[in-house]
């Protein structure tokens, strides 16, 4: 009959069928789509499509990520000091075993690869710390001796506990000692330093026999105090004065040095 139309018949798709402009949500008709109208997934001239970007423009707010690797050499003194620093936290808090280079690069808040770059391994950068931490005793080990030879006692005594009186260098002081007893590269790397960069010019200073030896048991008698007062913290050694603690030390330093 005339005027009545049977289910998916012509005037069934007529009903159907989206008006122009209009826009089928996830369909379209038989592989074609209205013009003007657009499917879900698709993109119309000019739009971009999902993951792809703009020319010059990035994924997060047109911001450039940050290449990770070197850095510029404006920046590398600052890196270098940095990652230092994050090594003396480090090893401060978990000691030398339990300290990793990815562990001090993510404290650094640099790639793992940087610190690698700039010190080698974990015992490198390790020994890297210590010589920061001892610049100080470094830097006057050849003037110790140079008063009068009687006084010498009390010279490497103030020394030694004004470093570690000094908050800036206590610090990374006990991170190298606390390491160093734990485990033996770390206390392998501390003693050929302390060896080698102190202990060894201050015997070649003293007219004395068995040089290197009273100047090791001089060293012996001021790093036994600081464990004691510093690391321990044994009462009442810990809370004295550091000044008595001098007055009271420097001569049986001196003993050491030049004593018979």
């Amino acid at each position: 009959m005339t005027g009545v139309t049977a289910s998916g018949g012509p005037d069934a798709s007529a009903a159907s069928a989206a008006a122009p402009g209009a826009s089928a949500a996830g369909s379209s008709t038989s592989g074609s789509s209205t013009p003007g109208a657009s499917a879900a997934g698709s993109s119309t001239p000019g739009s971009s499509t999902p993951g792809s970007s703009a020319p010059g423009a990035s994924a997060r707010g047109g911001d450039t990520p940050r290449r990770r690797g070197r850095p510029p050499r404006t920046e590398a003194a600052g890196t270098r000091d940095r990652i230092l620093d994050a090594a003396r936290e480090e090893f401060s808090a978990r000691g030398y075993d339990k300290t990793s280079v990815r562990g001090i690069a993510k404290t650094a808040g640099v790639d793992s690869a940087l610190v690698h770059h700039y010190f080698g391994t974990k015992e490198q950068v390790f020994e890297a710390a210590v010589e920061v931490a001892f610049a100080p005793a470094f830097a006057v080990r050849d003037t110790l001796l140079d008063g009068p030879v009687e006084e010498a006692g009390e010279r490497m005594t103030r020394m030694i506990i004004g470093l570690w009186e000094n908050p800036v260098t206590r610090a990374p002081l006990l991170a190298i000692v606390r390491s160093a007893v734990n485990n033996e590269t770390a206390a392998a790397v501390f003693r050929r330093l302390i060896a080698g960069q102190l202990l060894r010019r201050i015997a070649g200073r003293l007219d004395v026999p068995d040089a290197e030896l009273r100047a090791e048991l001089a060293a012996a008698q001021l790093v036994g105090i600081a464990m004691i007062r510093y690391v321990i913290r044994v009462e009442p050694l810990a809370s004295a004065d550091a000044e008595q603690i001098i007055a009271r030390v420097a001569p049986v330093v001196q003993g050491h040095l030049t004593g018979t």
